[in-house]
């Protein structure tokens, strides 16, 4: 009896886990509302992005203003796939996927610097602090503040090469960069009043 119990308690707990990563959050605009939302046992936010600051220094509204942009908080996140003959899915138009976007390469390389093999993009904690890494690879090597969001965005948009070339991207990649820039100053303000 008791074993049956035990396993049904274990059964709920593993479904409620996996409906509490199953969808992204409703209001991703607010980054008291996302981590509200995402504030399980298992899987909390916003103790994700509060231990990549510590770790790397960049600070959480830079951090999921980053991932806000890349993915729009979608575990799944994948860019657009080309089409064959003009109208059949083919391949996606980059390596990029989960939270962070991160590429192949990249993902890998941050795998081989930090030791963590076993992360994955679509898990969270590993993307925010795959965000982290990056960015402070980025400030360490071009002397980017570390709170300066729109130019942290860009040399992640654009990759460590192409930034460091003195590359700025267009002005579409720079509205880019001005939105995140925006978004992680809105978040900042919001994290003063989450709870309040």
């Amino acid at each position: 009896m008791r074993r049956s119990s035990f396993s049904k308690i274990v059964a709920v707990g593993v479904l409620l886990a996996l409906s509490a990563c199953a969808t992204a959050p409703s209001h991703i605009n607010n980054v008291c509302a996302v981590f509200d939302q995402n504030d399980g046992w298992f899987d909390n936010w916003q103790s994700a992005a509060e231990r990549t600051e510590r770790k790397y220094g960049i600070p959480v509204p830079v951090l999921m203003a980053t991932v806000r942009k890349e993915s729009g908080f979608k575990s799944n996140a994948r860019p657009p796939r080309t089409k064959l003959l003009g109208f059949i899915p083919w391949k996606h138009v980059s390596s990029a996927t989960g939270f962070s976007q991160a590429l192949d390469g990249t993902w890998s390389q941050y795998q081989r610097e930090t030791g963590n093999w076993a992360a994955r993009r679509t898990k969270f904690a590993d993307a925010v602090d795959f965000v982290g890494w990056y960015h402070s690879k980025t400030s360490d090597t071009y002397g980017v503040a570390r709170n300066d969001t729109y130019n942290l965005y860009l040399a992640y948009y654009l990759g460590w090469t192409a930034y460091g070339r003195g590359n700025r991207g267009d002005a579409g990649v720079q509205g880019y960069a001005r939105a995140t820039d925006k978004m992680a100053r809105d978040y900042e303000a919001q994290l003063r009043q989450c709870g309040s």
